[in-house]
């Protein structure tokens, strides 16, 4: 029994190396193409590089503008993020306590899940003409408010069940105690579902930092590129072999998102271990 136990467990170990592997040889590929010289990436490539090069680098912020690109996804994604956010937890609060009049709280859910449904160019003509009315095209606003558009919906939809499932006692007693209606809800409310708003706020922040087709309708301008746009924009006629360059621009991309993700993985956790309700 106990050698079955052991070639159980090294099987399950090879098993999961071998997954570990496939999972993560993407990533150190693109690390690996973004560090090697260019004059390694013609013909037969190695598997490990040869010699270590930041050209790349180099090159993507002095010559391709790539710098300016960051600067304005950062801006466009945590400024729909903070707006995501307010108007999708308040909104989700009052769609999980109050009691709406001739039935219309299923109706409202509902058309808020049709939003996040629909794919996102189902939208593109009526935002386009409306930004266009407004005089607001070819700046980094309208990116931000379709993104705000996208990410409300889900926010609502994965935070309404947080708040259903908290027990209105705690609330009741919190009233009882002299609490007014906002100290009940920043102080009560929202530790509670810490760790909903950390995995939704990682979503979105995912999502709006990788948009793509609404920059490309609604900015013009190089100036207001995004992170996806200037990674498409490496892939052109001259740069179209150049390997490196574009491995460094992936790169470069993923790293806000993954530090973004760490942080609020802090408070996941966080909000996991001191957000159980004690009776």
């Amino acid at each position: 029994m106990k050698s079955k136990k052991k070639i159980m467990s090294v099987v399950k170990a090879f098993i999961s190396a071998v997954l570990l592997f496939i999972s993560l040889f993407p990533i150190y590929w693109l690390v690996a193409m973004a560090i090697r010289p260019t004059e390694e990436m013609k013909g037969h490539i190695p598997l490990l590089p040869q010699s270590l090069t930041a050209e790349h680098f180099l090159q993507l912020f002095t010559d391709e503008g790539f710098g300016q690109a960051i600067v304005n996804s950062l801006q466009t994604t945590f400024s729909s993020l903070a707006l995501s956010l307010i108007v999708g937890i308040c909104a989700a609060y009052i769609l999980a306590r109050r009691r709406f009049r001739f039935g219309l709280k299923k109706p409202v859910t509902y058309w808020i899940l049709l939003v996040r449904v629909l794919p996102p160019v189902a939208f593109t003509i009526p935002l386009y003409t409306m930004f266009s009315k407004i005089g607001i095209l070819n700046t980094k606003l309208p990116v931000t408010l379709a993104c705000v558009l996208i990410n409300v919906p889900l926010i609502i939809w994965f935070l309404i069940s947080f708040f259903q499932d908290l027990p209105e006692e705690v609330e009741e007693s919190a009233k009882v105690d002299g609490a007014t209606e906002w100290q009940l809800f920043v102080k009560i409310v929202l530790p509670l579902v810490a760790p909903g708003i950390a995995a939704v706020a990682m979503l979105s922040f995912m999502y709006a930092w990788n948009e793509y087709t609404y920059t490309v309708i609604f900015t013009r301008s190089p100036s207001n590129n995004t992170v996806p746009l200037a990674l498409s924009l490496l892939n052109t006629e001259d740069n179209l072999t150049n390997f490196g360059l574009v491995a460094a621009g992936g790169v470069v991309s993923v790293i806000p998102i993954t530090l973004f993700v760490i942080f609020a993985q802090n408070y996941l956790i966080s909000g996991l271990s001191s957000g159980a309700v004690k009776e």
